[in-house]
């Protein structure tokens, strides 16, 4: 009798073992399935982010061959110290297609919602007029040029931007003068570095009165 109480306490405690490494094994493989399951869909959230920034940066798509004529209506009004101030309308909805400006670099107008970084950013390519545009609406200071501007002051006012918060440059060969100096609804030209008009220019605008959205990021935008 005894044994046989032994025997169904040793089967039983089989039986239990076995339960216990079955459910083992369960948790093991439904952990497995988590994780894989969670890599899979960070992934596709990884991609798509990317691919969102992407098209917004790049026109968006198949709009991408589009052209949007901005809504800007008005003109230039020169003033005594030398800086146009844009009388008219500058339209700023958020766009995904090219954007066609009056005047280049242009001043304001509808634009892509995807900003250039513009804290001091010294850009070695042409950007893209819709991401530009936007950093003028955040109150940055866009200094651009072409290849009629002398090396030593490209290289100067670079220094000067890479130290001023809210500012940005680019080359930009469809401009008329060497070197201009662009705000939301403002614009100048400049003779060079040493100018006296660029600090004028810049202690003016930078996050100046004409800043639509004042205090908006320079940062966590779209970079080269």
């Amino acid at each position: 009798m005894g044994s046989a109480n032994k025997s169904s306490n040793t089967a039983r405690q089989d039986r239990i073992a076995g339960m216990r490494r079955a459910e083992q094994a369960r948790e093991r493989r439904n952990r497995v399935l988590v994780i894989t399951a969670s890599v899979v869909v960070v992934a596709g959230l990884v991609a798509g982010g990317v691919a969102l920034v992407r098209s917004q940066s790049d026109g968006g798509g198949s709009d991408d061959t589009a052209a949007t004529k901005a809504k800007v209506s008005g003109r230039f009004e020169a003033g005594a110290d030398g800086v146009n101030t844009w009388k008219g309308t500058l339209g700023r909805d958020h766009v995904t297609t090219k954007v066609t400006y009056p005047v280049d670099p242009p001043v304001g107008g509808d634009h892509n919602q995807v900003w250039m970084n513009c804290n001091g950013d010294v850009y070695t390519k042409p950007l893209n007029n819709e991401n530009a545009v936007h950093s003028l609406e955040h109150g940055a200071v866009w200094v651009t040029y072409n290849d009629r501007a002398p090396k030593a002051d490209v290289e100067a006012l670079a220094a000067k931007v890479k130290k001023t918060p809210y500012s940005l440059m680019s080359p930009d060969g469809k401009q008329k003068d060497p070197i201009m100096l662009s705000a939301w609804g403002h614009q100048r030209t400049v003779t060079g570095a040493d100018d006296p008009a660029v600090d004028a220019f810049f202690g003016k605008f930078v996050q100046g009165e004409q800043t639509p959205e004042p205090g908006a990021a320079c940062t966590n935008g779209l970079a080269q």
